[in-house]
């Protein structure tokens, strides 16, 4: 196999052995196999360890490749994660408009504001990555971040309820996958019983979301970033920049701490009105007689009344029952899922003639 033509005593170059000379020393990893090159997010010119820690370990210092006048420190260089390097700064930009811009399709009021928000939040990445409007759009990234500080209460609070619901719905597989492992046929059943009802009420609410979306687009594009025509209005979200976020739901309003109940809301059995029987002060029993005349028995505080009232409550306990009624209610309970899903059905029957209408 004969080998190419030599040239003052060197063999030609290869394509792609210029990204295996560092700009900065020459130095090759023909010669140097073990050589590391780092680049900086600041500019992304790659350069080899050495070099690094010879011109950053004394502070920041400008960029040593010719044309670039930036300033880099020595701890924001990293290993290139990418042959191409356009790819890596590409990465890197659309890591950081997300960290920043992280709404959430739940947060919206229809899927088209949603839509438009992912539209707006591109627009600024294709500007960063082309170098089109750089300070305006960095800017605009910086007023947005303090924005999302000043809500990062809220935000970390969300986070963790869909990080909790996660871990729920782990949580649950888990258990299901290891009941189905023991053969147990009667958690199977009710794993069945629960994965119909997930479906009922994942069917409930893709129509009812569906029924909004028909509304919200037979009254008017134009509506959904601002107020509707029946009278509920919509969030936008504006920074001092002058950018909006447009078509956010209504943020609720956090409910007031209520003040420390050492019964968890439930009243207690002396101070509950009875309805079955009226409650004396004494009551004739040779151990009652002898405990309200016993110090031992009255020197922790013991109230012979809380004795009165649990064992009147347990004597009376199933007067207050009735059968009938809790089949009838439960019966009642058991329909309000289907009436639901019937006035959505409804509800969508009555909107796709008047969108026909409008489209036509």
């Amino acid at each position: 196999m004969s080998r190419g033509p030599v040239r003052n005593g060197t063999a030609p170059r290869r394509p792609g052995d210029e990204d295996d000379i560092c700009p900065v020393c020459k130095s090759s990893r023909y010669l140097n196999p073990s050589m590391r090159f780092l680049v900086n997010p600041e500019c992304y010119h790659k350069m080899c360890e050495s070099c690094v820690d010879r011109i950053f370990s004394q502070g920041p210092a400008p960029c040593p490749v010719a044309g670039c006048a930036r300033t880099l420190r020595k701890q924001r260089f990293r290993k290139q994660n990418f042959d191409d390097i356009q790819i890596e700064r590409e990465v890197d930009i659309r890591r950081r408009v997300s960290q920043v811009f992280n709404r959430r399709q739940s947060e919206f009021t229809s899927l088209l504001a949603y839509n438009n928000y992912l539209e707006e939040v591109e627009t600024l990445t294709f500007n960063l990555l082309h170098n089109v409007d750089v300070a305006a759009t960095e800017s605009l990234l910086a007023s947005h971040a303090a924005q999302n500080a000043r809500n990062a209460g809220q935000d970390s609070a969300s986070a963790s309820a869909d990080l909790s619901a996660k871990r729920e719905a782990a949580r649950r597989k888990e258990e299901a996958e290891k009941r189905e492992r023991e053969g147990d046929s009667d958690a199977a059943a009710r794993e069945g019983v629960q994965k119909v009802m997930l479906k009922k009420s994942t069917a409930r609410r893709t129509a009812a979301e569906k029924a909004a979306r028909l509304a919200a687009a037979s009254s008017g594009a134009g509506d959904i970033f601002g107020s509707s025509n029946n009278g509920s209005a919509t969030v936008v979200a504006s920074d001092p920049l002058g950018y909006t976020i447009k078509g956010l739901k209504p943020v609720p309003k956090p409910e007031t701490e209520r003040p420390y109940d050492a019964f968890g809301g439930l009243v207690p059995l002396t101070l509950q009105p009875p309805q079955y029987y009226t409650p004396t002060d004494t009551y004739e029993n040779p151990w009652l007689d002898n405990a309200r005349s016993n110090p031992a028995t009255l020197a922790g505080g013991y109230d012979l009344r809380e004795y009165y009232a649990r064992a009147m409550v347990e004597a009376f306990a199933g007067l207050g029952c009735f059968v009938g009624d809790e089949k009838l209610h439960a019966q009642a309970q058991a329909a309000e899922p289907e009436k639901e899903v019937a006035a959505a059905m409804g509800t969508i029957g009555a909107a796709e003639p008047a969108r026909g209408h409008v489209m036509e």
